[in-house]
């Protein structure tokens, strides 16, 4: 990993969502540059799994619960801070996709997206503070759906636009703890999420409509975190990164 594998020595990171795709690839990331790791998830057993997967021992903290319950989250900042004593990254990354036309979307499932995409994220970071280091960093997961509309991602879509203007507002509220707050924009990109949630026809596509010719990597979005969890962003704050190919900003040749 090159002269940035102990980027994070000595640091401790909490990964919401950990059990899986961008989450676990992100734990992953931070505990190979040094980092001890904080995980959660809502299913036990996939946590646990997840947590031997990354091995490491000691500097591994597996704790199930669900972000978008605050007694969940008051068992993890507990658990954390018994643990560690504080925080120096949080990536809130704990989500769903959600992919109907509006006039299908039923007030329960307006709700369930709602608790799981944006409050779970404005909890996660309202209960974490207190933890947080001065000069730490958040990084939260939106999406590249907040740079344009698409059919039948109403509710998807307005869920990941609160929480990118809510990196931008948090990022205002901590400045003078020196907490910088950012945010990335992940397009297509091959989770276990992805392949259950997207409609074939979607998977076909997906792509073709990328200038860089693939869909992304859950490695791809870890990178982006670290990098904006680490001293070499020290002067970024308030951002969202597009990591998308190019999807967003570029036009396919083959599509002009």
């Amino acid at each position: 990993m090159g002269s940035s594998a102990s980027r994070f020595d000595g640091k401790i990171a909490l990964v919401t969502g950990g059990s899986s795709g961008m989450g676990l690839a992100t734990a992953r990331r931070l505990l190979d540059e040094g980092a001890s790791v904080i995980i959660t998830g809502r299913d036990k057993a996939r946590l646990e799994t997840a947590a031997a997967e990354l091995g490491a021992g000691d500097r591994v903290l597996a704790v199930p619960g669900d972000a978008a319950d605050l007694g969940d989250l008051d068992t993890l900042t507990a658990a954390i801070a018994d643990r560690f004593g504080r925080l120096d990254v949080v990536f809130a990354n704990a989500g769903t996709g959600a992919f109907q036309p509006i006039d299908a979307v039923t007030e329960a499932e307006f709700y369930r997206v709602i608790d799981l995409n944006f409050k779970s994220v404005f909890f996660t970071i309202q209960r974490t503070i207190p933890l947080l280091a001065d000069h730490g960093a958040i990084v939260i997961n939106a999406s590249f759906a907040v740079h344009r509309g698409s059919p039948g991602s109403a509710l998807y879509s307005a869920t990941k636009a609160a929480i990118h203007n809510l990196a931008r507002t948090v990022a205002a509220e901590l400045a003078p703890r020196g907490i910088r707050v950012n945010s990335v924009s992940p397009g297509y990109t091959a989770t276990p999420a992805f392949y259950a949630e997207a409609s074939p026809e979607m998977q076909t596509g997906a792509a073709a409509s990328v200038p860089a010719a693939r869909i992304g990597t859950s490695e791809d979005v870890a990178a982006a975190v670290a990098f904006l969890a680490s001293p070499e962003a020290s002067y970024i704050n308030g951002h969202d990164l597009q990591v998308d190919g190019g999807l967003i900003n570029v036009t396919p040749a083959a599509m002009i």
